[in-house]
C-alpha cells in the first residue's frame, strides 16, 4: 500500500511538472514539436508547417485540459474525450495525406522530447526528470498506440471507399433506348461487384422508369456456377422492380459451359449479342429511339 501511494505521489508530481511546463512554454513546446516532426525523414508527406502547427495547438490544448484531471497517465487518452479526438483527427489527416502508420505514431511520440525539454527548463533534479520521463512514456505511448490504430482503421475505410468507387466506375448503367437500360460487364464478376451492379441497376430502373434491363456479359471471360448465380440474383432483383431482364453476350464457349454446369437459364431471355438484345428490348417496349421520331426497328 505504501509503495502504491509512493508511485501515485510521484506520478502526481510528474503530472504537475508537465502541466506547469506546458502552461508556461506552450508556444515553445508547439514550435519544438513541429520542428521534430519536420526533421523526421520518415514523415514524407505534403503536410505543411502551418498544418503541423494547427495540429500542435489543438492537441496541446486538449493535453493541458487532460493533465488537469486526476487520471492515471496510461488512461488519460482513453478517458479524456477531447484528447482522444485530437489524436484521432491527427491520425486521420495523416492517413489522408499518405503518411505511413509508423510515421503517424512517431509524430505523436516526438511530443515526448518537446515536453521533456520544456520540463528541463523548470528543474534540473535528475530524479524528477526520470519520473517525468516515465510519466510522459505512459501518457504518450497510449496516444501513439491510438494514432496507429486509428490510422489503420481510417486507411481501411479509405481503401474500401475507393474500391467501391472503382467498382461503380467499372459497372456503369447506360440508357440505350427509352425505357431500356444496359450494364456492360467486363472482367470477373464476384459477390462485391454483383452487389454494386444490382444496386446501381435497380436505382437506375427507378430513376428512368425502365421496363427492360440488358446485362451484357460479352466482356466476362468465363462463366462458372458462382457467376451464373450472381447473374440470376440480378435477374430476380430486376423482376421484383417490375422490369424484364435480358442477358446478352452468350458466346458459344459460355453456352457450352452453362449447359455442362446444368445451370437453368430457361426462364431468362438471352441473346448472343448486345445488338440482338437491344432489338428484343425495343420490341418489348414498343418505343422509338431516344430523340427520334422513327418507329422502333422490328425484331428479326
Amino acid at each position: 500500500m505504501r509503495e502504491r501511494c509512493l508511485v501515485t505521489t510521484r506520478e502526481t508530481a510528474a503530472r504537475d511538472r508537465v502541466r506547469n511546463a506546458l502552461r508556461e512554454h506552450e508556444e515553445k513546446v508547439a514550435d519544438r514539436w513541429v520542428q521534430l516532426q519536420r526533421e523526421q525523414v520518415i514523415l514524407a508527406t505534403d503536410v505543411s508547417e502551418r498544418e503541423l502547427r494547427e495540429e500542435a495547438d489543438l492537441l496541446l490544448a486538449a493535453l493541458a485540459a487532460a493533465l488537469a484531471q486526476d487520471v492515471p497517465a496510461h488512461r488519460a487518452v482513453a478517458s479524456y474525450r477531447d484528447l482522444r479526438e485530437a489524436v484521432t483527427e491527427l491520425s486521420m489527416r495523416r492517413a489522408r495525406a499518405g503518411a505511413t502508420p509508423t510515421a503517424t505514431s512517431l509524430a505523436v511520440l516526438a511530443l515526448k522530447e518537446a515536453l521533456l525539454e520544456a520540463v528541463q527548463g523548470t528543474t534540473r533534479d535528475t530524479e524528477d526528470l526520470f519520473h517525468t520521463a516515465i510519466f510522459l512514456n505512459r501518457l504518450l505511448d497510449a496516444a501513439g498506440a491510438l494514432a496507429f490504430e486509428t490510422y489503420v482503421e481510417g486507411r481501411e475505410e479509405i481503401i474500401q471507399r475507393q474500391s467501391r468507387q472503382l467498382l461503380e466506375l467499372s459497372t456503369p448503367v447506360v440508357q440505350l433506348w427509352r425505357h431500356v437500360l444496359a450494364v456492360p460487364l467486363i472482367g470477373t464478376l464476384d459477390t462485391a461487384r454483383t452487389q454494386v451492379v444490382m444496386e446501381n441497376l435497380l436505382q437506375s430502373i427507378q430513376d428512368h422508369e425502365a421496363r427492360v434491363a440488358i446485362v451484357d456479359i460479352t466482356g466476362v471471360p468465363a462463366v462458372d456456377t458462382a457467376v451464373a448465380q450472381h447473374l440470376m440474383h440480378t435477374v430476380n432483383a430486376v423482376r421484383l422492380m417490375g422490369a424484364d431482364c435480358i442477358i446478352s453476350g452468350i458466346r458459344p464457349p459460355i453456352a457450352q459451359t452453362i449447359a455442362q454446369l446444368g445451370i437453368d437459364l430457361s426462364s431468362t431471355l438471352t441473346r448472343a449479342t448486345l445488338a440482338d438484345a437491344l432489338a428484343a428490348a425495343v420490341a418489348m417496349t414498343d418505343q422509338p429511339p431516344l430523340g427520334s421520331d422513327l418507329p422502333a426497328p422490328a425484331v428479326r
